[in-house]
């Protein structure tokens, strides 16, 4: 009997492998780094656990020294305890985090979006017995066991004091396009309404592509079928936040970031596939007859949403590892992880649209600004000898693609560091005149915004500022790099506070200089002053000959 079965077993078709990082995975390199903080004692989720990670983002700490945080030993506001750890800040506490996240060194990121677009993975299914997923399900009836639907998961309050109940952050809901089959994934808040019901916020102002779906089947009359997966591959988690065009399939993009495909399998109860190596999957039907309200919940551009009509799921099942881990999202006011996420994700795409849909060479790098403008209301353009032209069309163009988010467009040279705003206002205060290089363009998306008064209506508008050079300047007026270095070693030497340096933090010419001045220069710093001071004493011009300022390169050009 025993060579029977073995038989068998071996005509089966093997199980593909996994070839990328789960959760765990994750976590345990985290950990090898230095940046998971395990939390072992009892910490309340409904009042502490947010709060606590909040603090990294709102005091004071530098952004490369956030760490994530693992929750053991979670309890809610009655004391209950929980056997499911909680993750806070695991995907993009930092960028150093996000790049973990999928094996490679965040400034190489922006190359890694792109190679994943052009060249994405299919999924490769794979058997119920052997998902990671499904060890334990419970369904139907099961559901309504204390312990064994929404009430047996740990969801953190995100907003103590405004929400109105638990809200599952990490939330990537996946549906399909009934016509094509197509596979969207998108992260929506979703709150818990009961042990089998849970609402959904498709956020109808960032055009969705669960809306889409959602308009279908409600068109046929038809619940939609979707399902939550919270947790499980990082790729997952970084695609559900991106926003790519509505037909892609973002399993294959997944795929494409991790260079491998991604282990899918069928859902218990609705006609959908879902991440093999996922956490925890919420299957059910979403109903497209009827809208609930749902919020009070704070969002991520900083204020609180209002309650209002949206749809909610009808909980089918719920599956899971049997040693799984609930991963939650910091939102909210930013910076935050999810800001983080966002401007991973957003800023290769807008790079690869201005540099290589528009062909506009010129641009170097795209900022999205994070810290309270949560990446959607501030982008930062740096370029490099740009044509006029050339800073206007990509100054429009970041306007055209991405309309609900571009408000406030800047575009800067290549000598101002886009992430210094003190150096960006620099550039507007001095490379600028605002009579000649802004524009007011009017008729764009208000977006992803507080919905507070008669203002926040169909249209918005958006500001484009060209604080480029558009001629030569004086140098920077600080040391030369080269004196700048050889100070440093001796700072260094003297054993002073670790030095952070700011851009600029040398001196550099903008065009506006000569070798005569140069000679002068190295005279000084030689010494050897005194020649300079002979010579200009043999240039000497009567008041009545020339005024005070006067330049004296103007005297030498009209001779």
């Amino acid at each position: 009997m025993a060579r029977k079965k073995l038989a068998v077993a071996k005509k089966s078709p093997a199980v593909p492998v996994r070839q990328y990082p789960d959760l765990h995975d994750h976590l345990e390199r985290l950990e090898r780094e230095g940046l998971l903080i395990r939390v072992k004692e009892r910490v309340c989720k409904d009042q502490e656990m947010h709060p606590l990670v909040r603090w990294q983002f709102r005091g004071g700490i530098k952004e490369k020294d956030r760490k994530a945080f693992l929750f053991e030993k979670p309890v809610d506001a009655r004391g209950n305890a929980y056997d499911i750890p909680v993750a806070i800040g695991i995907l993009a506490a930092n960028r150093q985090i996000y790049g973990i996240g999928l094996g490679a060194d965040p400034a190489k990121v922006n190359q890694l979006w792109a190679d994943a677009k052009a060249n994405p993975i299919a999924p490769v299914e794979i058997p119920s017995e052997a998902a990671p997923v499904h060890e334990v399900v419970f369904q139907g009836e099961q559901l309504q066991v204390p312990g064994q639907g929404l009430d047996g998961i740990p969801v953190p309050i995100s907003t103590p004091g405004w929400d109105n109940a638990p809200y599952i952050s990490a939330a990537h809901f996946i549906t399909k396009d009934p016509d094509n089959g197509i596979h969207n994934i998108g992260t929506y808040r979703a709150m818990i309404k009961a042990p089998d019901r849970v609402g959904c916020n498709p956020s109808l102002e960032l055009g969705q592509g669960i809306y889409i779906h959602w308009e279908k089947y409600r068109a046929r009359k038809e619940k939609m079928p979707a399902a939550l997966c919270i947790g499980g591959v990082p790729a997952i988690s970084y695609v559900a936040a991106q926003k790519l065009n509505y037909d892609v399939d973002e399993f294959a993009i997944a795929g494409g970031l991790v260079k491998a495909p991604i282990r899918v399998v069928k859902a218990k109860t609705v006609p959908l596939i879902v991440p093999a190596d996922a956490e925890i999957i919420i299957e059910g039907w979403v109903n497209t007859e009827w809208l609930e309200p749902e919020a009070p919940f704070g969002e991520s551009h900083g204020h609180v949403n209002p309650k209002e009509y949206n749809p909610y799921m009808e909980v089918s099942a719920i599956t899971r590892r049997k040693k799984a881990i609930l991963c939650s999202i910091i939102s909210q006011v930013t910076p935050s992880e999810s800001s983080v996420i966002k401007k991973m994700a957003y800023e290769p795409l807008y790079l690869d649209h201005l540099r290589n849909v528009l062909g506009i060479k010129s641009v170097l790098r795209i900022l999205l600004h994070e810290p309270l403008t949560a990446t959607q209301k501030l982008t930062i353009i740096q370029m490099r000898k740009p044509s006029p032209a050339e800073v206007w069309r990509a100054l429009m163009g970041a306007v055209t693609f991405r309309p609900a988010m571009s408000k406030i467009v800047i575009a800067v040279d290549d000598d101002i560091d886009p992430d210094n705003l003190d150096a960006v206002f620099w550039a507007l205060g001095y490379r600028s005149q605002p009579h000649r290089d802004v524009q007011i363009i009017r008729g764009t998306d208000i977006g992803h915004a507080p919905r507070h008064d008669a203002r926040g209506g169909a249209d918005d508008s958006c500001l484009l500022w060209d604080a480029t050079l558009k001629e030569t300047f004086p140098p920077i007026s600080l040391p030369k790099k080269e004196y700048m270095e050889r100070a440093r070693k001796l700072w260094e030497r003297l054993e002073l506070p670790k030095l952070e340096p700011e851009s600029p933090w040398y001196g550099y010419s903008l065009g506006d200089w000569n070798p005569e001045l140069d000679e002068e220069a190295k005279l000084a710093v030689a010494g050897e002053f005194w020649q300079t001071g002979e010579k200009i004493a043999r240039q000497r011009k009567r008041t009545d000959e020339v005024a005070i300022n006067t330049s004296y390169y103007g005297q030498q050009k009209e001779k």
